[in-house]
């Protein structure tokens, strides 16, 4: 079952939303599970639904919270455009203190994943946070803007070979710079895991979805 909490982000005190989602029994960690650019969407939910069911607590933090509080966009090509100017609105150091809070909040071991934007942002968790075990990055687009901020935790990273926003050449940087990262590549395109997307592919996201929690069981 998912709910809603609020958190507070250790740089600011600034207090945000974020879905949360249990496991049956006992956690056996936590999932941080970063949204895309279009907020706390079903889909969000849905990601959030699966870690749960598979064991582990789970918090998705509102990060556009700052710009609109409970911010949330559609697919159109408006709310693209709201999306893309809530991220300019957002800035890097801000992202990684609401993602220590979420970190910070949860049962350990800590895992962090996330989508389209929130596949970069996993990234910057993996070189930023604290407490942080492992992380699994999907079609992580602007990655390539942070081939400096080097992961102080094990990264995977998983790409859709059609996908037409993220160049093959800039996920071939990604994996020169992550040479020991497993990286992978589906036959689908953007937002492969997005149920109801033009995109989604159920067999790429269950495979990914799959590697995932094993990696994440491989660095408890």
């Amino acid at each position: 079952m998912i709910s809603k909490t609020l958190l507070t982000s250790p740089a600011d005190q600034f207090s945000f939303g974020a879905l949360s989602a249990s496991p049956a029994s006992t956690p056996i960690g936590g999932v941080v599970v970063i949204q895309e650019i279009f907020g706390l969407t079903d889909h969000i939910a849905d990601m959030c639904g699966v870690f749960a069911e598979a064991g582990y607590a789970v918090l998705a933090p509102g990060l556009f919270d700052r710009v609109e509080p409970g911010f949330l966009a559609d697919m159109s090509p408006e709310g693209v455009q709201k999306g893309l100017a809530a991220v300019k609105a957002t800035s890097w150091d801000q992202v990684a203190s609401d993602v220590q809070a979420a970190i910070d909040a949860l049962p350990k071991p800590v895992y962090v994943t996330g989508f389209c934007w929130g596949g970069t942002v996993s990234w910057l968790a993996a070189a930023r946070c604290a407490g942080v075990n492992a992380v699994s990055c999907f079609y992580g687009r602007l990655i390539t803007d942070l081939l400096e901020e080097k992961p102080k935790a094990p990264v995977m990273l998983h790409y859709g070979a059609r996908d037409a926003s993220i160049p093959m050449e800039s996920v071939e940087r990604v994996r020169a710079a992550a040479p020991d990262s497993p990286l992978y590549l589906y036959d689908a395109g953007h937002g492969f895991c997005r149920a109801g997307s033009h995109d989604y592919d159920a067999v790429a996201r269950e495979l990914a979805v799959s590697r995932t929690l094993d990696w994440f069981a491989r660095w408890r």
